[in-house]
């Protein structure tokens, strides 16, 4: 993945326990062998709001739950130039439909963060907090999901921000209100057809469409980056987690999708490129 051809975002910051340096992108030079994959136990990519602590947000000041995080300036080079990436894409679409796309901000932290969903650990992975319009990483947790899945290639990084970025879409277009109405009607969250399965699922989806959109505009993909994405997406199924976990697969617990699912609706982006292709709550996800 030629990452470098990415447009760079001014909408990252890193955290410093409570607070934030905001960036742009430079130029810099590539970074290799730095994975991603899935989370330690089953939260990867798990609604923020089912593993975030509360806290009292009412006087309008961050408790320091993190500390100051040091970020390799390549690294933040190559999520300023994702993230960029993600802000062109989605403009262009939402654009095409007469509508104005919002960026998001991504903030970098070590150990812990304040959000307005409350505070999370690096435990949590990365996650997209709808109150603020978020996106939180800890980069170091990426060097722990190298090691024990093994799940190689830049563009599967990326693709774990464009998921990310797809929830703020989802946001954006009332996807995240809606499946709260239903839940509070008495609809399925969990289990292999809850509205958590779908609603990841189309995340996964809309990942596909930025990839495919990006692939058009930039020609960065190399050989090897689509299969990278795709193994990400099938280690991080909730059958597959749950095996490697406690040796057996609970689909009533399920929140996520299958491996094959995952795989499924990412390659339904990437194929053709449209949200209208991500409509993962109608029929069988």
């Amino acid at each position: 993945m030629d990452w470098q051809k990415g447009e760079r975002s001014q909408n990252v910051e890193v955290d410093s326990g409570g607070g934030g340096r905001r960036f742009g992108g430079g130029r810099g030079m590539g970074i290799g062998g730095i994975v991603i994959l899935a989370i330690l136990g089953l939260v990867f990519f798990k609604d923020p709001t089912a593993l975030l602590t509360n806290v009292d947000t009412g006087s309008g000041q961050a408790a320091q739950t993190g500390e100051p995080v040091q970020v390799d300036p390549q690294q933040k080079e190559f999520v300023s130039a994702v993230l960029g990436s993600t802000e062109k894409t989605w403009t262009d679409i939402f654009a095409e439909n007469g509508r104005q796309y919002t960026d998001p901000t991504l903030v970098l932290f070590s150990g812990g963060v304040n959000t307005a969903c409350g505070a999370a650990s690096t435990a949590v992975g990365p996650f997209y907090c709808p109150g603020d319009q978020k996106v939180y990483l800890d980069l170091a947790f990426f060097q722990e999901l190298q090691d024990r899945f093994r799940a190689s290639g830049d563009f599967a990084r990326a693709y774990v921000i464009a998921h990310e970025v797809g929830h703020h879409v989802q946001n954006l277009l009332g996807v995240f209100n809606q499946v709260e109405q239903a839940r509070r009607r008495g609809a399925a969250m969990e289990g292999a057809d809850g509205l958590s399965v779908r609603q990841e699922l189309q995340a996964d989806c809309f990942a596909g469409v930025w990839a495919n959109r990006t692939q058009q505009r930039l020609q960065w993909l190399q050989a090897g980056d689509i299969e990278s994405a795709l193994n990400a997406a099938s280690k991080i199924g909730d059958d597959a987690l749950q095996q490697q976990a406690q040796g057996r697969v609970v689909p009533d617990s399920f929140t996520h999708g299958t491996s094959e699912q995952r795989v499924k609706w990412f390659k339904a982006g990437f194929d053709s490129g449209r949200v209208d292709a991500c409509n993962t709550f109608r029929g069988t996800p």
